[in-house]
């Protein structure tokens, strides 16, 4: 089986060591923040609960293990078995065995983190979600130690990267001014969802470095991607463009895990040639004489003939004038359209929750206390955590309402809990001023948040500087909330 040999992509062990246990380790991360956070956002007494969500679920096809019975400890169950799979995956344990070991453990994963998103509703409507997904399913058939990884499989990938970065560059072009006339990063550093403890400096260098930074995201994801198919060493030189230009957006933002996914996926472009002229201590040949089965080329190439079908829409979706953002077109979340920031937010408006004690609403603003959020801005002393690529789901959501609408269903149910002093809610805070009492009243108000200038920040030690606008949501009770609910 001679003719079968270009299948085989021996110079590349080191990306699939890389791919697998990267996204390995990603999975982890999500399985973990789904078992820390999915009960209270969206179990059983969750702000949207699955159970109402069920019947809209199966009406729309969507897989899932829930779509029957839904229980926070089916929910806690599916977490452990997600952290375990993907922890031996990490570790390497299934790579060691024959190639259909480790397919079938991360279609485990793959399978029981689509069964969370697709009942996570708005807590699980960002792209990393899908991102994931394809990630995990195409992984799959990256094969074991045992074999040479397949080449089709690796173009896959790059093509999964080729999606995701020209696909976020063809949606700025298209979007808000501010990218085409090189200012959008007079802004973005500071009015993105949720900054690092980096990102104020960002903010704060001079103009023509922010101009400079968009130009080089335009190469990065206009230009670069095109190179991921060209011959090694331009593969491989594009791939660590674009790792690059990730890594400086980890240091200046959190965004859960996207970017880390870039990064993991790019080395599939990445030869062990190329990595060892780097760093010469990686070696040049994994696998001398090692062929693959013919039965395990033959699933390769069936899935390869699958996902190329499947990559129709998405191909017509990037040269689309009207380019859908971070969209699936098969129920299996397989095959994605992505893309981010097409618009970049000019002013930054957060929505700060407090409350009080007081008996009636017209307490004087000193005595409403403000609830402290882990990742958002709030207090404006306070320095930015980095929390990537760990994700907040309600700190996320929480930066949406002002763009949106404040009056969501599952901000006032939020607002319900803090006023019942529920402690599940209480614990995805950071700060809950009553400790553990129940306030008499809630109120949302909106405020208009920006970085402090270096002179203001020695002046006054603040990071941020707020400004009042106005009352988004008036005080509200559990009285007059009875009132209002059916």
């Amino acid at each position: 089986m001679e003719w079968l040999s270009w299948v085989d992509a021996r110079d590349y062990e080191l990306a699939r060591q890389v791919l697998q246990r990267g996204t390995a380790a990603l999975y982890f991360l999500a399985f973990l923040s789904t078992l820390n956070q999915f009960p209270v956002l969206l179990g059983e007494r969750g702000l949207l609960p699955v159970p109402d969500f069920a019947d809209l679920a199966r009406r729309m096809g969507r897989p899932t293990l829930f779509r029957w019975r839904y229980s926070d400890r089916l929910l806690r169950l599916v977490c452990w078995v997600g952290l375990a799979v993907s922890a031996t995956l990490v570790l390497g344990v299934p790579q060691a065995g024959p190639p259909w070991v480790p397919m079938l453990a991360f279609l485990a994963v793959w399978f029981l983190y689509m069964s969370i998103v697709n009942v996570g509703q708005t807590f699980y409507g960002f792209g990393w979600e899908i991102l994931l997904l394809e990630a995990g399913f195409t992984v799959a058939f990256l094969g074991s130690d045992q074999t040479p990884p397949p080449t089709t499989v690796l173009l896959l990938i790059v093509w999964l990267v080729f999606r995701l970065e020209f696909g976020a560059g063809m949606i700025k072009i298209r979007g808000g001014r501010e990218w085409r006339d090189m200012t959008a990063m007079f802004y973005h550093h500071e009015t993105q969802p949720m900054p690092g403890p980096l990102s104020r400096q960002a903010h704060l260098l001079p103009r023509p470095l922010h101009k400079v930074e968009v130009a080089g995201n335009h190469i990065a994801q206009l230009v670069v991607p095109f190179f991921l198919f060209a011959p090694q060493p331009l593969a491989g030189i594009a791939a660590g463009i674009i790792i690059v230009t990730q890594l400086w957006l980890v240091a200046s933002g959190n965004f859960a895990w996207l970017n880390w996914a870039a990064i993991v996926l790019a080395f599939a472009a990445v030869s062990d040639p190329v990595a060892h002229a780097v760093f010469p201590f990686i070696p040049l040949e994994w696998h001398p004489g090692a062929q693959s089965p013919i039965w395990w080329t033959g699933v390769v190439l069936a899935v390869t003939a699958l996902l190329l079908v499947l990559s129709y829409r998405p191909l017509r979706n990037l040269f689309s004038r009207r380019q859908l953002m971070n969209a699936s077109f098969n129920r299996w979340r397989l095959v994605n359209a992505y893309g981010a920031f097409g618009t970049v937010i000019k002013q930054r408006v957060e929505v700060v929750v407090e409350g009080t004690l007081d008996e009636q609403p017209d307490a004087p603003d000193d005595r409403w206390l403000e609830y402290g959020f882990k990742g958002k801005p709030g207090d404006v002393s306070r320095l930015p955590r980095q929390w990537a690529p760990y994700h907040l789901r309600l700190d996320w959501l929480m930066w949406f309402l002002p763009l949106r609408t404040v009056h969501e269903d599952w901000f006032y149910a939020f607002l319900d809990k803090l006023l019942a002093a529920d402690a599940p809610t209480l614990g995805l805070l950071r700060h809950d001023p009553f400790d553990g009492e129940r306030p008499r009243w809630v109120r949302a108000r909106s405020c208009l948040y920006r970085f402090a200038s270096r002179a203001e920040f020695r002046e006054t030690g603040q990071r941020w500087v707020r400004v009042p606008l106005y009352e988004a949501i008036p005080p509200l009770s559990l009285d007059t909330r009875r009132r209002w609910l059916p």
